[in-house]
């Protein structure tokens, strides 16, 4: 097991931290877990209305949780890096100075919209 996703809680959240396992969970409890019923292994499940099946690949993240399944899982990590690569190139376009009003097309949107976008020094020189 490489980390826990439940919609119950849990406790002693900074030794899980301490030991690099993450939880993504519902709450953090003082209280102690009850142990008397029997779990199961390599069954469905539904968690939050989410079915996960046996073999799905749960990722997860301080943005939120994903289930993919099984057979999704390359056209997934395909996805996912075309999102990185497409979100490395938008930060550094906004190092250049990029805006992203530009980089998204956003100008035609806002004027659509009536809106009329004044840049800063435009602003500065038109005084109060």
């Amino acid at each position: 097991m490489r980390g826990l996703v439940t919609t119950g809680g849990v406790r002693d959240v900074a030794e899980l931290h301490e030991m690099s396992f993450p939880v993504f969970c519902a709450a953090v409890s003082a209280q102690g877990t009850v142990k008397a019923t029997p779990g199961a292994v390599n069954v469905p499940v539904s968690i939050a209305g989410q079915q996960v099946r046996p073999g799905d690949a749960i990722l997860a993240d301080d943005d939120g949780v994903v289930v993919v399944p099984r057979s999704a899982v390359s056209g997934a990590l395909a996805a996912a890096q075309a999102r990185i690569d497409k979100e490395r190139a938008s930060r550094a376009a906004f190092r250049r100075g990029e805006l992203g009003l530009d980089r998204y097309g956003l100008r035609s949107v806002l004027s659509e919209l009536g809106v009329e976008y004044v840049d800063y020094r435009s602003y500065q020189e038109a005084g109060p």
